[in-house]
């Protein structure tokens, strides 16, 4: 992150309703002489923080034609949010809980919402919770119907939890792993993705979360049926909805976002191509559908 990076944000603590201290960060809209925009919430991935959507957060926040204020979360027991002592607590109801004491401590009453992964997860419960709040969104490789084997995936290589001695040496992870669904991405993409999963302890780069995280995706049985969230996603869809699909996600199939899609004049879909799970939005082969939805709100 460069220095300039740095000072485009301010972070904010805040407490969740059984009282940890959270943390977001918050972009002003740079606003000389254009009326700004409704706010946008951006939610992260299950082990993911706010620093995800960094440089997503600036391309938006300085939009010379519609610049927007920006909010990226770190739910707890991710980045610089406290680690609950009850893992049970991770989980997307209490993180929507946090999500909405947020907007509540900012006086945001309309907001758009970009949702990756367990982010648009947590959307579907919002849809229930507080609708008032939610204009659009925009899904990142999610849907209200998600695929066993991805999920899998996700869960032994969180378990597997790398560690490493430099960015650079944990972007060569990285796109070691990742890099047969990622083939759009190139150095600067994997150094840039490093500097957001990892952080130093101890003199090492460890990823950014509580590792309790994973326990309760190990305690998932896969020889049943994982639950869906359409009933969640009809709420949902009642508002204009842009969904990204990885072109090689593993975990939200083609065949989902075409359930999604259908009848439904208000969700629109876009396929990034060279992405998997999940695509960088700020990459300059996804940013542009973005953009362009963006604006109508």
């Amino acid at each position: 992150m460069t220095a300039s990076g740095a000072q485009a944000f301010r972070d904010i603590f805040f407490s969740s309703e059984d009282g940890l201290r959270l943390h977001a960060r918050d972009y002003p809209a740079a606003t000389s002489g254009v009326k700004a925009q409704l706010p946008v919430i951006c939610l992260p991935g299950l082990s993911r923080n706010a620093r995800d959507f960094h440089q997503l957060a600036l391309m938006l926040a300085h939009a010379p034609a519609a610049p927007r204020r920006v909010v990226a979360v770190d739910y707890r027991g991710r980045g610089l949010s406290q680690y609950d002592p009850s893992p049970a607590n991770y989980n997307v109801m209490t993180e929507c809980r946090d999500v909405i004491a947020l907007c509540d401590t900012l006086g945001l009453k309309r907001c758009l919402f970009i949702g990756t992964s367990r982010g648009g997860l947590i959307l579907h419960v919002m849809a229930a919770l507080r609708p008032d709040l939610i204009t659009a969104t925009v899904l990142n490789d999610i849907g209200p119907e998600i695929e066993a084997q991805g999920l899998m995936e996700i869960r032994d290589y969180l378990g597997r939890r790398a560690i490493y001695s430099s960015f650079e040496e944990a972007a060569n992870g990285l796109a070691a792993v990742h890099g047969a669904t990622f083939p759009a991405l190139d150095p600067i993409d994997w150094l840039d993705m490093a500097h957001a999963l990892y952080t130093e302890r101890a003199g090492a780069l460890v990823p950014d979360y509580d590792p309790a995280l994973n326990d309760q995706l190990y305690a998932i049985d896969f020889s049943k049926p994982l639950p869906t969230l359409w009933p969640q996603f009809e709420s949902l869809a009642e508002k204009p909805m842009l969904v990204i699909r990885g072109e090689h996600s593993k975990l939200f199939s083609e065949q989902t976002l075409q359930a999604m899609m259908e009848n439904r004049a208000n969700v629109t879909a876009q396929t990034a191509r060279g992405h998997g799970h999940a695509p960088l939005l700020h990459h300059r082969d996804v940013f542009p559908s973005l953009s362009a939805f963006l604006p109508r709100f």
